[in-house]
């Protein structure tokens, strides 16, 4: 292939499959990428404008290329192109995950700790969740604020309520406690810092790119999926962590904090690319199950020829 008709934005692997999407995210959340400075960043994203425009440096080699677009998906917003901030990012799941998982289950002895690392954790849930939603919803400050005060404090009430109830549950029944509680924020969480999505519907457009209007079922579906890859994401640490964990430093105990980090970040380094795969990011919903507003303005505008209407569900 020659570069100068290089396409930067057709997808390396089939994003249709599970597969072809698992590569692409074990691509762009790699965790090295988090520890690149804006600079070199910037830089990325300089090359792949240039490459949209048609204009590729001379020397510049198909791998350059690809590895310029891997930064550049990693760290800017698909909406908007800005760069996002460090701690919202994919990439940044594995060390951010592994640290506050780790605290999470080390330091869970009494009330203050759970109600401190919980908010901890929700409140890094929260800005993953806002740096990672359809951002051609536009949001101000103070809904911001507000999204960010209601996810945060009913999830932590949720999460919180469920996990001091371990205390007087059968022990069968409190082994899934800790789990529950993580899903059930995550389903509190993920909304309410997308609720403006919710509200006002998000974006969509024809197979083109071609604005058509805005969906609140379309927004529904998205977040939908999304909370059911948050909470694949962290079903195996969550399940499977305690008890591995417990069998390897049953008689080391002081490896018992640094073992349940570790095996937290090898959970993670698989899990973040499998859960992000399991829907397109690219999200499609056909135009009969839209609201009948926008279901007929669609029609009248295009007739039969838009099936489906396309959207960023966010990740």
């Amino acid at each position: 292939m020659a570069l100068s008709s290089f396409d930067i934005d057709a997808p390396r692997w089939d994003q249709s499959t599970f597969m072809g999407r698992l590569k692409y995210f074990f691509s762009v959340t790699d965790c090295r990428t988090a520890l690149l400075p804006d600079s070199r960043l910037d830089e990325a994203k300089a090359l792949v404008e240039s490459c949209r425009a048609g204009s590729i440096p001379p020397g510049t080699t198909e791998e350059q290329l690809y590895f310029a677009k891997k930064l550049y998906d990693s760290a800017f917003h698909p909406d908007t192109g800005d760069r996002m901030n460090l701690i919202g990012r994919m990439s940044f799941q594995v060390p951010g995950g592994m640290a506050i998982t780790g605290a999470m289950l080390q330091f869970y002895k009494t009330v203050p700790a759970v109600v401190f690392w919980q908010w901890v954790n929700q409140s890094f849930n929260a800005l993953v969740n806002y740096t990672n939603r359809n951002a051609a919803s536009p949001i101000t400050p103070k809904q911001i604020g507000i999204a960010y005060a209601t996810a945060t404090s009913t999830a932590l009430a949720t999460a919180v309520g469920l996990n001091l109830y371990t205390k007087k549950a059968p022990p069968l029944v409190a082994r899934w406690v800790p789990f529950a509680a993580v899903a059930a924020a995550n389903c509190v969480n993920i909304p309410m810092m997308r609720q403006q999505e919710i509200l006002n519907g998000i974006a969509v457009t024809d197979e083109n790119g071609n604005k058509l209007g805005h969906s609140t079922k379309a927004a529904v579906k998205g977040i939908t999926q999304v909370v059911v890859s948050r909470i694949t994401m962290a079903a195996p640490g969550m399940k499977l962590l305690i008890q591995l964990s417990s069998f390897f430093s049953a008689q080391i105990t002081f490896l018992h904090a640094p073992i349940q980090v570790m095996m937290v970040g090898m959970f993670l380094v698989f899990m973040v690319p499998a859960a992000c795969s399991l829907f397109p990011q690219r999200c499609s919903i056909a135009v009969s199950k839209l609201e009948p507003e926008l279901r007929d303005s669609i029609v009248s505008q295009c007739g039969d020829s838009v099936q489906y209407v396309y959207f960023n569900k966010g990740l």
